[in-house]
């Protein structure tokens, strides 16, 4: 009876644990695909949007007419699970005092946050409102997103009025300029919504 012996050579055996390792790599590639780059991107805008959406804060004022992005703020807090607080700035001259009653502004006040109310009822979110008498718009706003560590400040606007060539008045710039959260402006279309008929407005 033959014996044969095997003789294998140290170059020998690295190459075949070489070739071994490569095809291993293959195989593991194979049934492991990298992410495509619209997937990263889908992910990367989901983890994005469950931080920015986690405090809402919709701003009412004079000067900032929000009512049509209450919708719009019900939805996003509703679908994110997010804490809805909208609150209404009243700007006291400085030739009143600091609490002056100014019937007509705070008429207006409870008329918006009571309609803001209404549609968050409607949407079924938790809403919470506030009325704030302050000497500056805008500073009352930054400081009411600090308190309220919020993520997302929603703002709207108006084209009539004072504002009528330039739909963005100067307290909504101030505040988008120096917050410290993301912000949202909404200037409302001759015929958008701004997803209001889908959440039950009646506008």
């Amino acid at each position: 009876m033959s014996s044969y012996v095997i003789s294998i050579s140290p170059v020998g055996a690295i190459v075949a644990a070489l070739v071994a390792v490569s095809i291993g790599t293959t195989l593991w590639w194979m049934l492991h695909p990298p992410a495509s780059f619209v997937q990263k991107l889908a992910a990367e805008a989901e983890s994005s949007l469950e931080r920015m959406v986690g405090s809402i804060i919709v701003a009412f004022s004079p000067e900032i007419n929000s009512s049509h992005m209450m919708a719009l703020a019900a939805k996003l807090a509703r679908g994110e699970k997010s804490e809805l607080h909208a609150i209404y700035v009243i700007e006291v001259p400085y030739t009143l005092p600091p609490d002056a009653e100014m019937a007509l502004e705070e008429r207006a006040a409870l008329d918006a946050l009571g309609a803001a109310e209404a549609l968050a009822l409607n949407s079924d979110v938790t809403l919470r409102t506030e009325t704030i008498k302050a000497r500056s718009t805008k500073q009352a706003v930054l400081d009411i997103a600090k308190r309220d560590k919020a993520n997302l400040i929603i703002l709207g606007s108006y084209r009539e009025g004072r504002y009528s060539g330039a739909p963005l008045g100067h307290v909504i710039e101030e505040i988008a300029t120096d917050a410290k959260c993301d912000v949202l402006i909404g200037v409302e279309g001759k015929h958008g919504t701004l997803l209001g008929d889908s959440l039950g407005d009646p506008s």
